[in-house]
């Protein structure tokens, strides 16, 4: 079978998500595999892979996320895809070449809107589905941006064939054709061993503007070494030492780190409670973002700040209770490689009539 899939390029957590199902997939089958920004640089090396176009956070000098910045910087890439532009006539065209029997689209909005032109079946799977396909709890005062960010990703997407949400919190399916997993543990994370280190790992996914002077200063301060993933700089400067983005090299840190701080999103949590691994989120502007912090202070695997309240203080806080986040993480741990290529093999035989993978994958993956 031919496989067309498409990663969503901010941050690196939906590449790392897309890294557990891909290695199956290829193995048996043709994959073209499209991806954009950050993606595409963490895939290249493992795989393939054809570059387009993504979407972004834009902020301002101060480090502060802007509505005005954001919206100016998608402006081009965003009429490109909505107006059927050269980007997304010439990815029309090189799917059209591949002959796809089935998509799998993670966020992505070009490779949705592709498949849907080609008219190839589609399975979404990504995280963002647990807003749009599933009852998450929302908290009263987001309802509004809830419902704009829904209808957003709705207008961007369309509507797939069937839906697959990885989650690290449970969320009812709204409808039939809604299958919710755990979130996919990749192969490095499940053979690494942890170990209770004395660094704290931090990653930003858009550490360029997010790692602001007070922000360093905190850090600086917090009484630790501090590992630092996605800032652009590689380096040392007094107890912070800034790495360039690498897949190993960043699992190990993760695996031998005393506890993770980060944005809210949800691949990262996930691997950090299959390595038992406190985390302290700080959610980006949006609203999946603040609940998927929400849900980690509800299920006590961690804490949760916001970028004006991140100072040493709260820091050194959040690692008062490391040992009863440890313990949580225990409890609600959960790796949904197995379950999600139960999922995709179910969908691809109700859409195609022919199953992507042999049983000794499902064997291997559980």
């Amino acid at each position: 079978m031919r496989v067309l899939y498409g990663v969503f390029g901010y941050g690196r957590g939906h590449a790392t998500r897309a890294m557990g199902v891909l290695s199956a997939l290829a193995q048996e089958h043709q994959v073209m595999v499209c991806a954009g920004g950050d993606a595409f640089e963490a895939l290249r090396s493992l795989h393939p892979v054809r570059r387009i176009p993504t979407l972004r956070f834009h902020y301002d000098r101060a480090g502060k996320y802007s509505a005005l910045r954001t919206i100016m910087g998608n402006a081009r890439p965003l009429l490109d895809l909505l107006s059927e532009g050269d980007d997304a006539r010439q990815l029309i065209d090189d799917i059209r070449a591949f002959g796809p029997d089935l998509a799998i689209c993670d966020a992505d909005p070009w490779t949705h809107r592709a498949a849907a032109h080609l008219r190839i079946p589609r399975i979404g799977f990504d995280h963002f589905g647990v807003l749009a396909h599933c009852r998450p709890p929302i908290a009263s005062g987001d309802r509004l941006a809830y419902a704009a960010d829904v209808l957003c990703y709705r207008w961007l997407t369309g509507t797939p064939d069937r839906v697959i949400v990885s989650s690290f919190y449970d969320a009812p399916a709204t409808r039939p054709g809604v299958r919710r997993i755990g979130p996919l543990i990749r192969d490095e994370v499940r053979a690494a061993s942890p170990t209770r280190g004395q660094h704290l790992l931090v990653y930003f996914n858009n550490g360029a503007h997010q790692l602001t002077p007070a922000v360093e200063s905190a850090l600086q301060a917090c009484g630790l070494p501090v590992v630092v993933y996605g800032s652009g700089q590689i380096g040392r400067h007094r107890n912070l030492s800034f790495r360039a983005p690498a897949n190993q090299a960043f699992v190990d840190d993760l695996a031998s780190c005393r506890a993770v701080l980060s944005t809210a999103g949800n691949q990262l949590v996930g691997e950090t409670m299959h390595l038992n691994k406190p985390i302290l989120v700080v959610p980006e502007a949006s609203v999946e973002q603040r609940i998927n912090a929400a849900a980690v202070v509800r299920l006590g695997i961690g804490a949760a700040l916001t970028w004006k309240s991140l100072t040493a203080a709260a820091i050194r806080r959040f690692l008062s209770g490391e040992w009863r986040y440890r313990e949580a993480t225990r409890r609600h741990a959960r790796d949904g490689r197995a379950d999600a290529l139960e999922a995709v093999d179910e969908f691809a035989r109700q859409l195609t009539g022919r199953s992507v993978r042999a049983s000794r994958e499902i064997r291997g993956a559980a």
